[in-house]
């Protein structure tokens, strides 16, 4: 039988997503990840508004099927008396991650341009000499921080060269970055973040305006030029859509991949066997990094709105409705992957939804990879017994890109 949960009172309150906002279950989400997946598979969350979506199956489902057209639009923000965060809804509504065919087609196909095979491959040597670099820095201290001299900067360094800017301009990118993130996945925006992300938005854009201009005088091999430059039978980007993609790209390309390097180095010392396994055997890097990418996703949701009502796992989703695709729980989906909350960095058949999934599977991926294997190859090379500092682990308050605020360790 097929139900209208959203139109029912019956609903479990304990299976909320909300919880997440309690430290110690964002400290360990999967418990309340697995009660939804083996009790409520496609469960109305009357506090969220909202569909979630926990099971591997439905989520692909979700992925291939549902609009992820859902960024604020002007009209809902001014009904919901927030029409101060305009600016906010005029970049995110260009950029590709919230927007259909075919205009999303036609978004990825110019972005493509930028982001070729060859342009990633051709990083791979320098990327490591960024690594070294900021090895050789700590390695006299025989400790680290782990996000603050490896994880933040090293994606953040690659990022902004890529982009063809200042290299020395990678700490205000990431500092805009982080403040932009803070919108992107999650439930709701702290009141008191309001003023920073709406500042952030103004600076990047004219960062950005300003960098896209300079292009037409002083061109550069970089990936702001690739987009101001892409062309396909005529088509290209307005400003307006450069700006807003170089945005998306900057995010994309920093915060998944510092909660990469993070969330994979604390699961390996949680999990000694596996990580002296790794040690033993470097060539296992690579399926090591797509087991680190499942076991603690970078990236634990994201949303979709439902095209017109749709069946979904007994529950019947009307359209127009939020879907919040839960990435962290369909990865350790049991019917998917064999014996799942088990680290295994030799794991085959791995395909994780850590990146997504169809059509908006993340472009920056291979460059996310190749960054996460390269930092812990160095990190496996140039050091020896690492061991975690006896401090406590925090997690970011953030409720869709999993990362730690910190994590100290010595070697």
């Amino acid at each position: 039988m097929i139900r209208d949960a959203a139109a029912t009172c019956s609903v479990d309150p304990t299976l909320s997503l909300y919880h997440l906002l309690d430290p110690e279950v964002l400290a360990d989400p999967y418990p309340l990840y697995r009660r939804l997946r083996s009790e409520a598979p496609v469960h109305w969350d009357p506090y969220l508004h909202s569909w979630v979506v926990t099971r591997y199956t439905e989520a692909v489902y979700v992925f291939q099927h549902f609009s992820a057209r859902c960024a604020p639009t002007l009209e809902q923000l001014a009904a919901i008396g927030r029409p101060g965060l305009a600016p906010i809804a005029h970049i995110m509504t260009r950029q590709m991650l919230f927007q259909d065919p075919p205009s999303h087609t036609r978004v990825r196909s110019l972005a493509a341009k930028a982001f070729t095979p060859g342009r990633v491959r051709r990083l791979r040597g320098h990327i490591r000499e960024i690594t070294n670099a900021l090895f050789d820095e700590v390695m006299p201290r025989g400790r680290m921080e782990v996000i603050r001299d490896l994880a933040d900067p090293l994606p953040s360094i690659v990022t902004t060269e890529l982009l063809g800017l200042p290299r020395d301009d990678w700490r205000r990118l990431k500092a805009w970055s982080t403040e932009f993130a803070k919108i992107i996945g999650n439930f709701q925006l702290n009141p008191d973040h309001v003023a920073g992300v709406m500042q952030s938005v103004h600076e990047m854009a004219d960062y950005f305006r300003m960098a896209v201009r300079r292009e037409a005088d002083q061109p550069t091999a970089g990936v702001v030029n690739a987009l101001a430059t892409a062309e396909i039978e005529g088509d290209r980007f307005t400003e307006d859509e450069i700006v807003a993609n170089l945005i998306i790209t900057l995010v994309g390309g920093l915060e998944t991949t510092t909660n990469l390097i993070g969330n994979g180095l604390l699961s390996l010392l949680r999990n000694p066997d596996e990580l002296s396994r790794l040690r033993s055997d470097p060539s296992l890097v690579r399926s090591a990094v797509e087991e680190l990418l499942r076991y603690e996703s970078p990236s634990q949701q994201t949303a979709r709105l439902a095209p017109h009502d749709i069946e979904l796992g007994g529950r019947l989703i009307r359209k127009g409705q939020t879907v919040i695709v839960v990435m962290g729980a369909a990865n350790r989906d049991p019917e998917r992957f064999a014996d799942p909350d088990r680290l295994d960095v030799g794991r085959q058949d791995n395909r994780h939804l850590a990146f997504g999934w169809a059509g908006h599977f993340c472009f920056g991926a291979p460059l996310g990879r190749m960054e996460g294997q390269i930092a812990f190859e160095t990190l496996l090379r140039r050091t020896a017994d690492v061991r975690l500092e006896p401090q406590p682990i925090v997690w970011r308050e953030h409720l869709g890109l999993r990362g730690l605020k910190s994590l100290h360790v010595v070697f």
